[in-house]
C-alpha cells in the first residue's frame, strides 16, 4: 500500500486531451499525460483492498496494487519489471484498452476508481524513454520450429513468448506492416504507428523472424507450413463484417468501416492514393456520414470523418440508449453496461438509439439517404413503432456493426479445422489446440471479436500450450 488513507485524500484525476477544435486538424495521439508527481498522487489512492479485485477484472491479470506501490515508491523501473511480466505491450493497453480492471476496482463502489489504465501506460512510456526495455534473447535454442499466423496482439505475444522460450518462430502477415487491427482499424489519434514499429525491432532482435505480403492459404499452403515447422499457431483477426441486409445496401456509397479506417491509417503511414485505396478513394469530406454500429469502431470511424472534414456526422444503434450510470449494487465488479462518451464523440457527432435501418436511398447509383424506424424493446424483442419511419440524409454510409468470424475461405479450408456453433476456431483455453494436430488458436481467431487485452492474454497463453506441446513442459507463464 502506497499511501494509508490516499484514497480518502485524493481525488480522482485522469489524463486530460488537448482542446476538441485543435485535435480535429491531425492524426497525432492527443492525450495529455499526468506530471510524475501527479501519477505518484494517483498510485497512492490504492487502497489495500484486501483481495484486489482488479486482478481478476484485467484479462491479462496485471498485479495492479504492487506497480502502484512501486509508483508511489518511486522505483518505476521495479513496476516496469512487474508489468511486463504480465503484459507483453503495456503501452497498447494503455492507450486502448477500455480498461475493465478500473470497473473491477474496490474504491469503485463507493467512489471513483484509481487511474489504472493511465499509470500503466506511464510506466511503460517511462521504460522506453529511460531505455529499459531491451530484447530478451534466449540464452539457448531448443530446437523447436512454429509458425505464428497473424501479427496483431494475439499473434505478436504468441511469438514473443515462443522466441524467448527458445523456440525459432517465423510470424506471417498477409499485410505490407506488422500489428493486424493496431496497424489499420486503430486510428493513429489513438495508437500512433511507431509504437508497433519499437517492438517489432525487439521481438527481430529476440529471434522473430517476420514475412509480411503473405497471405496464408493464398501465397502459402497449410500444407507447406505443416512440413516446415513443428507446431502451427493461428491467430488472426475475426475479419468477416456482419453486413447490412436491406435494399440498397449494395450502392457504393455504403461501406465497411474497417476499409474506411483502414485507407485513412495507410495514407497517415505515407502510402499513395492507389495503394491505400485499391477500390477508389473512400473519404468522409464534404460528406454527409452515417455511422451503423454504436461500439469503439463507430466511435473511431466519428473520429475520423471529422479529421476529414465531413459535413456532419450521426452515428446510430439499434440497442435503447443505455443510462447514464449504472447501478454499482447490482454490476460491480463486472464490466457495466453504460453511456459511454468517446473522445470522439465529444468532437462533434449526432447520436441515436433504438433506432432500425429500413432501406437505403440513392439517384444514380449514389447514396442519398438511409430510411429508417424507431423500435423499441419489450422484454427483449425489439418491436417497430408504428408510424416511426424517419429519413437521414447522407452521401455515405459507414458499417460498423461487429463480426462473424474469421473468413472461412483459404486458410481455414486448407487447415481443417473444426469450428464453433459461431464461426469462431474450435480450441479451449488450456491446451489451444484445434481439432488438427499441432495447430492451435488464439485471439479473436478463437474468440470472437475481442479486446486488445484479451488477445494478449490469448496468445501468451498459447505460447504456453505450443511450448508444452513441443518439449513436454514449460516453464512460460500462463
Amino acid at each position: 500500500m502506497g499511501k494509508e488513507n490516499g484514497f480518502l485524500e485524493i481525488a480522482r484525476q485522469d489524463r486530460t486531451y488537448a482542446d476538441p477544435r485543435e485535435r480535429i486538424s491531425h492524426y497525432r495521439e492527443f492525450t495529455v499525460p499526468h506530471s510524475e508527481e501527479g501519477l505518484k498522487n494517483q498510485a497512492a489512492r490504492c487502497m489495500d483492498c484486501g483481495i484486489p479485485y482488479c486482478h481478476t477484472g484485467c484479462p491479462v491479470n496485471n498485479m495492479i496494487p504492487d506497480w502502484n506501490h512501486l509508483v508511489y515508491e518511486d522505483d518505476w523501473r521495479e513496476a516496469l519489471d512487474n508489468l511486463h511480466s504480465t503484459n507483453n505491450f503495456p503501452e497498447f493497453t494503455g492507450r486502448i484498452c477500455p480498461a475493465p480492471c478500473e470497473a473491477s476496482c474496490t474504491l469503485n463502489i463507493i467512489d471513483q476508481p484509481v487511474t489504472i489504465k493511465s499509470i500503466e501506460c506511464a510506466i511503460a512510456d517511462r521504460g522506453w524513454k529511460e531505455g529499459w526495455i531491451a530484447p530478451l534473447v534466449p540464452r539457448r535454442k531448443t530446437g523447436g520450429s512454429v509458425a505464428v499466423v497473424g501479427s496483431g496482439p494475439a499473434g505478436l505475444a504468441c511469438a514473443q513468448q515462443l522466441a524467448r522460450a527458445g523456440h525459432s518462430v517465423t510470424l506471417f502477415e498477409k499485410s505490407d506492416r506488422l500489428g493486424g487491427l493496431l496497424r489499420y482499424g486503430i486510428p493513429d489519434f489513438k495508437m500512433e504507428k511507431h509504437l508497433i514499429n519499437r517492438r517489432a525491432v525487439q521481438l527481430e532482435a529476440e529471434g522473430v523472424t517476420f514475412r509480411t505480403s503473405t497471405e496464408i492459404g493464398v501465397d502459402v499452403s497449410i500444407m507447406s507450413l505443416k512440413e516446415n515447422f513443428g507446431a502451427i499457431v493461428l491467430a488472426g483477426g475475426a475479419e468477416h463484417a456482419r453486413p447490412l441486409q436491406i435494399p440498397g445496401a449494395e450502392l457504393p456509397g455504403v461501406r465497411l468501416a474497417m476499409e474506411f479506417l483502414t485507407q485513412q491509417n495507410k495514407r497517415n503511414a505515407g502510402d499513395d492514393e492507389q495503394r491505400a485505396a485499391p477500390r477508389g478513394t473512400l473519404t468522409a469530406t464534404g460528406k454527409d456520414v452515417i455511422v451503423i454500429g454504436g461500439g469503439d469502431t463507430g466511435s473511431d470511424c466519428v473520429g475520423t470523418s471529422n479529421r476529414q472534414g465531413a459535413r456532419s456526422v450521426t452515428q446510430i444503434e439499434i440497442m435503447p440508449r443505455p443510462p447514464e450510470k449504472e447501478d454499482k449494487a447490482l454490476t460491480w465488479p463486472d464490466w457495466p453496461m453504460k453511456l459511454r462518451t468517446s473522445s470522439s464523440h465529444e468532437e462533434g457527432v449526432g447520436r441515436d438509439w433504438a433506432v432500425l435501418t429500413r432501406e437505403v436511398m440513392g439517384e444514380n447509383g449514389r447514396v442519398t439517404g438511409l430510411k429508417c424506424a424507431r423500435i423499441e424493446w419489450v422484454e427483449g424483442r425489439m418491436q417497430e413503432i408504428a408510424g416511426s419511419e424517419f429519413v437521414l440524409k447522407a452521401d455515405l454510409i459507414l458499417l460498423a456493426m461487429g463480426f462473424l468470424g474469421p473468413k472461412k475461405t483459404g486458410m481455414l479450408e486448407q487447415a481443417g479445422v473444426a469450428l464453433t456453433d459461431r464461426g469462431a476456431v474450435a480450441a479451449d483455453t488450456l491446451a489451444y489446440r484445434t481439432s488438427e494436430d499441432m495447430i492451435f488458436a488464439c485471439g479473436d481467431m478463437r474468440r470472437g471479436q475481442s479486446l486488445v487485452v484479451w488477445a494478449i492474454r490469448e496468445g501468451r497463453q498459447a505460447a504456453r500450450a505450443v511450448d508444452e506441446a513441443l518439449m513436454g513442459a514449460s516453464e512460460l507463464p500462463r
